[in-house]
């Protein structure tokens, strides 16, 4: 059901794909971003979304699913064959051993589920795989300490996005009988928990009107 928290975690979740879109379609740079965890947004799209061919739930919904399989794939697309934007991609900072990532989701995706057929099994290991998606571009940003404004704003409003997500299954718990998902809701508990230090250091450094740095 939609209420004011998914509207606008969709809205923040969509801004921060046109954040990065924005910085590698005009710029021609890819600098500070993790192919790794783009990889592995599109994979979390791609299972997610099998029904989206299937299961007409609104209008809203499947161009909002059609938006964030295109834009993924089309990051990754650049970031690995652009002539241009390829070349500012930072491979020897971005190391992160992203495959080791998607297994263990996976097998925990089979043991734990709401039901156990592929659509759902598919639908769970999403959710576990976005939860620590962002890990190679946290990593990565840890690596290279100075981070440019679009790269720290894309983090945030990620960030953001799932925070708001947590108040919009709130509101929900509260005002929907039997609304309960705890594999939704524990991914995305642990998926912002993730973010807690990048804001912190972000915060300061708006506060103080610095560049941002992440400690070594």
């Amino acid at each position: 059901m939609m209420n004011i928290f998914r509207l606008a975690g969709d809205m923040t979740h969509l801004a921060s794909v046109l954040v990065l879109l924005l910085k590698i379609h005009t710029i021609k740079s890819c600098a500070g971003i993790s192919l790794k965890t783009q990889e592995l947004y599109a994979i979390v799209f791609a299972t997610r979304y099998l029904d989206i061919f299937t299961d007409f739930i609104s209008l809203y919904n499947t161009l909002m699913k059609l938006i964030f399989l295109g834009s993924s794939f089309s990051i990754v697309w650049y970031i690995r064959h652009h002539k241009i934007v390829r070349r500012s991609y930072d491979k020897e900072q971005d190391t992160f051993r992203h495959l080791f990532l998607i297994l263990p989701c996976f097998l925990l995706a089979l043991v734990i589920n709401e039901k156990f057929t592929f659509k759902e099994v598919m639908w769970t290991f999403s959710l576990y795989l976005e939860a620590v998606a962002i890990l190679p571009q946290l990593v990565l940003l840890q690596r290279s300490r100075n981070i440019d404004n679009l790269t720290g704003q894309y983090v945030v409003l990620l960030g953001a996005y799932r925070a708001l997500y947590i108040l919009n299954w709130i509101y929900r718990y509260f005002t929907e009988p039997h609304y309960v998902h705890w594999i939704a809701w524990l991914s995305g508990l642990v998926q912002t928990l993730l973010y807690a230090d990048f804001f912190y250091y972000y915060f300061q450094s708006w506060k103080n009107n610095v560049k941002l740095q992440l400690p070594a």
